[in-house]
């Protein structure tokens, strides 16, 4: 065991050394530990019989039901309509929601013309805009677009706007003092000062995002994820449906590390999570 001290950005920090593994990444080998665990113990339980098929397939039997599709093609066409609905929705409402959160966190009067309607727009259960959506849009590509363009606008709004309502009033005071312009201002200050809520925004959004797309695609359609778990539901393939949420659960870790890695580019002179990327 060995204790390295470095500089990162005028950051120091020291990082901890067991058997040659940094003590971060001998913590995120870890975090994989109890999903392993789980497979494996979920495999055996399956094998000796103790989880009907029915209720549970076999880790072995979704993987191969996995191989298959993906011989065919059907899966990756599934998936493939399904990161199409996500992104679209995603990179609209994503977009609104950022514009109206900087339109508000820096104008009290766009706060006070725009907030409490979006509050109030945000407090409606979701699944209660069905019916509306379907009228307005029917049950095409635009109506799902749309429900998961909902659901990432309003994290990535009130994210923004937080972040920008936070950022210390002396660094303001201070910019004035020294002179920066507008411009320079939003570059030096509100943005890095206002980036941590935003990105934080932007996790959220995303899980929002697989949420509203499950529920989406429960309307009439015949391609994407959603719709093979409702197609397998009908068939009592329970397979099908394990093999569908394994998805999500791997999109949804691979958008988190996505995330991730824009905190550890935006976010580099930030000690706490200068600290992070250093373990």
């Amino acid at each position: 065991m060995a204790d390295v001290t470095y500089s990162r950005n005028g950051y120091v920090a020291s990082t901890r050394f067991y058997l040659g593994i940094s003590k971060g990444t001998l913590y995120r080998w870890l975090s994989w530990l109890v999903p392993a665990l789980v497979l494996v113990l979920w495999q055996v339980a399956a094998q000796l019989g103790l989880i009907a098929p029915q209720v549970l397939p076999a880790p072995s039997s979704v993987a191969a039901t996995a191989l298959e599709l993906a011989r065919s093609g059907e899966l990756f066409v599934h998936l493939g309509v399904s990161l199409l609905r996500a992104a679209t929705g995603f990179a609209i409402g994503g977009t609104i929601g950022l514009a109206l959160g900087v339109l508000v966190g820096f104008s009290p009067l766009a706060q006070a013309l725009l907030d409490r309607s979006v509050q109030m727009v945000r407090a409606v259960p979701f699944l209660a805009m069905l019916p509306l959506v379907i009228v307005w849009f029917g049950v095409g590509e635009v109506a799902k677009i749309f429900l998961v363009a909902l659901a990432v606008l309003f994290p990535m709004y009130i994210n923004t706007m937080l972040g920008i309502r936070q950022i210390d009033p002396k660094l303001m005071e201070l910019a004035k003092v020294i002179g920066l312009d507008w411009t320079a201002v939003v570059r030096r200050i509100v943005l890095p000062g206002a980036m941590p809520s935003i990105l934080t925004g932007v996790r959220y959004a995303l899980a929002h995002a697989w949420l509203a797309l499950v529920i989406a695609e429960t309307l009439a359609t015949t391609k994407g994820i959603g719709f093979l778990a409702m197609d397998a539901r009908e068939f009592l393939q329970t397979n099908v449906i394990l093999l569908t949420i394994v998805i999500y659960a791997i999109i949804g870790v691979v958008a988190d590390a996505l995330v991730r890695l824009l905190e550890a580019h935006y976010l580099s002179w930030h000690a706490n999570y200068a600290r992070g990327a250093q373990q």
